[in-house]
């Protein structure tokens, strides 16, 4: 969960997301040093009275400020495609679960199971209880064992929507007529928090995400008990 005035990403729940973060290190750490750069080279010309006629007209540093680049983007590219990589493996999924996109609310259901399924609305403001979350929590959370490949089906019934979950590290678009899968690894159990990140309507902001990671036993308890209320 994010926190007031929290400038970097939500800690990691994933190792893709972990994956994520420090590529997001990486690159940071690169921009500044080429800022640092550029802005010592900008004091330097405009505060010296000196001129150097080997930096005017010298192909060697032409050169260098040809090649220099293409090693940085190198740099940048290569890990960037393997997290790329990454994020579209589909490992053996232990549970798939379909999450169909609504204005304006989810709806999930659990494929493995025959009659595992219910519909997640935003829980109205005057009926939070404390400690939860206004325009965040939901009436139904959608429950996954933690430290297993878990697949998810997304699609839309009407127009488009997005299913995101920061700290996973997924963001999967809901098209109507079209099934786009994603998959993520909860590595601790929580509650997880996202949003739907396509402006899909006139109450977008009020169709959220809320994903309960817990033990494995505990999962097939709540199955079990979703099933016979079912």
């Amino acid at each position: 969960m994010a926190h007031p005035s929290q400038l970097g990403f939500q800690d990691a729940a994933s190792p893709v997301m972990e994956e994520l973060l420090h590529f997001h290190d990486h690159a940071l750490m690169i921009v500044f040093l080429i800022s640092t750069l550029v802005l010592y080279i900008i004091i330097a010309m405009v505060s010296t009275k000196l001129t150097n006629k080997y930096i005017l007209d010298s192909q060697e540093i032409e050169i260098v400020w040809t090649v220099l680049p293409a090693v940085i983007l190198v740099l940048i590219a290569l890990p960037s495609l393997r997290i790329l990589y990454l994020m579209d493996e589909i490992n053996d999924p232990y549970l798939t679960i379909k999450a169909m996109g609504h204005q304006w609310y989810w709806s999930y259901e659990y494929t493995d199971y025959e009659d595992l399924g219910f519909d997640s609305y935003m829980v109205p403001t005057q009926d939070l209880t404390p400690g939860q979350f206004r325009l965040l929590e939901t009436d139904h959370r959608m429950v996954i064992p933690m430290e297993s490949p878990i697949r998810v089906l997304v699609s839309a019934e009407d127009v488009l929507h997005s299913w995101a979950v920061p700290s996973l590290g997924v963001k999967m678009d809901a098209v109507p007529g079209r099934l786009n899968q994603t998959a993520f690894i909860a590595s601790r159990p929580g509650v997880f928090y996202g949003q739907c990140s396509e402006i899909c309507g006139a109450n977008h902001s009020f169709m959220p995400i809320v994903v309960e990671a817990v033990p494995l036993e505990h999962f097939e308890s709540w199955s079990s008990l979703m099933l016979e209320d079912a």
